[in-house]
Parts: C-alpha cells; structure tokens; sequence
C-alpha cells in the first residue's frame, strides 16, 4: 500500500532533506527509521522537495509503501511517538499507487523571513535572517515582479541534474512588512537548487538601496551564476505548501 504524509521539522539540526550517505543527520533519513520500525522492514521515502541544509518545512509531502497491519488513522500518531522533536508528522493518508510525492505535485510554496529591527530576537533567531539595516520592501516588491513568470532562472541556481532546463514558472512572488518581519512568499511550478534563497538574498540587496528593479532584470537576464550577488541564509526560508490537482490535505484545507 501507498501513503502519503504532510511533515513539518526545524531544519537546523538537519543536513537538509535527502540522505547523502555518509552519516549525516537527514529529514529523510529520520523518517525512513521511524516507518522501518512501525513496519517490520525497510522502506524508502520520497519527498516533494530536497530542501537544503537549515532550511525548515511545515507543509512537505511525503510517499512510502508499506504492508502493515497499522490503520490509516494511526500512522501519524504511531510515527510521531518515535520521531525527534524537531521533525512531525502532521497528517497520513492512503494514497494511489500511482502517486508520487515529487513528480505529481503541480506547485509548491516557499516563505522566507527577516526579522527587520535594531534588536536581534531570541526567540525567532532559529527561524528568521536577521537585518538590522531599514528595508525599502516596496522596492524589493517591485524587483520581485521582475522574477515572476515562466522565465529562466539559471542566474539564481542550478538543475538538480545537469544539462535540465533553468526554466521556471513563478506565478506569485509577494514581499510584504508584517510589523517587525517582512515575509517574501513565492509559489512555482519547480525550483532550482538554491533559488528560493538566491532571489531573497538579491531582493536584500534592493531593500538596502544597492540594487534597483532594473539591476535584479538584467542578473536575470545574464544567465550566469556568477552575476547573482547573494545567497539569503538557509534558516529564514520555510517550504509551506505542496499542491496536487484533486488533493487537499485535513480538515485543516477543507477549511481553507
């Protein structure tokens, strides 16, 4: 049988989402231990996003088969009981056997925070950049119309596997002030590695007033890494949603 899980983690003790092989602490890596104990037997996870090292989830989406005996209903609460504290599960699901976590899914969205005040927080220091400096985000609203539509994007990261297409579709890419925090929201089709935070860290740069709308265009334009100025740190930016045609997840999205 095919499942499909909702995770959340704080991925600052993780090295990103995908098991490397040599021992590190993975998302990936976690959660396979866990369903290989409530199972019997060994099982592979796939996710809809590899996110990196540091960066954080509350809404990717997972798949695995399993032949257990454990009803539907029980999986989270069952997997919960042996995951760390920094990694849960929110929901479980049966899923199609056709389904899979990564290439089904039709959009997925990324939301990035900086904490943008004279004191630092103590209490967002894990999951917030913080920038002290003031920051223009009505101009890093303008540059980030510059990054949205299907445009390629091979100045702010690479394909997972060379040769791909840098061509990506962004259809909503927000920076908004919410008191102290400004929140920068971007929803595609796909991601480059790395781009979510190549983008923000070059919006950073507007923010501040050494970089215009029309410079972030023609980074874009040049197609080259080496022309994009910044990479954003990893644990400002949270994957928060995965989307699927015909799938909601909980009653939580029911509600929505």
């Amino acid at each position: 049988m095919r499942y499909r899980l909702r995770i959340e983690y704080d991925g600052t003790d993780f090295c990103g989402f995908q098991i490397q092989g040599k021992g590190e602490r993975t998302v990936q890596g976690t959660l396979e231990q866990a369903i290989g104990q409530v199972a019997g037997v060994a099982v592979r996870v796939h996710g809809a996003g590899r996110t990196d090292t540091g960066v954080h989830a509350s809404g990717q989406v997972v798949h695995f088969e399993a032949a257990w005996s454990l009803p539907t209903e029980k999986i989270a609460d069952a997997l919960n009981v042996l995951l760390p504290p920094d990694l849960s599960v929110r929901s479980a699901e049966e899923a199609s056997e056709g389904f899979h976590a990564r290439f089904d899914a039709t959009s997925r969205t990324y939301r990035y925070a900086i904490l943008n005040r004279q004191a630092r927080s103590a209490l967002l220091a894990r999951f917030a950049h913080y920038e002290r400096r003031p920051l223009d985000v009505a101009q890093m609203a303008r540059a980030a119309q510059e990054l949205t539509g299907s445009l390629d994007f091979a100045a702010f990261g690479a394909p997972e596997e060379p040769g791909r297409s840098t061509v990506r579709t962004l259809d909503r890419f927000v920076v908004r002030r919410h008191r102290d925090v400004v929140l920068v929201s971007v929803r595609g089709n796909a991601f480059l590695r790395s781009q979510v935070r190549a983008m923000v860290g070059t919006l950073l740069l507007v923010g501040r007033g050494k970089l215009g709308p029309d410079d972030v265009r023609q980074i874009r334009q040049s197609r080259s890494r080496a022309n994009c100025p910044a990479l954003a740190p990893a644990k400002g930016l949270c994957l928060v949603r995965v989307d699927y045609d015909g799938i909601r997840f909980g009653a939580e999205d029911r509600r929505k």
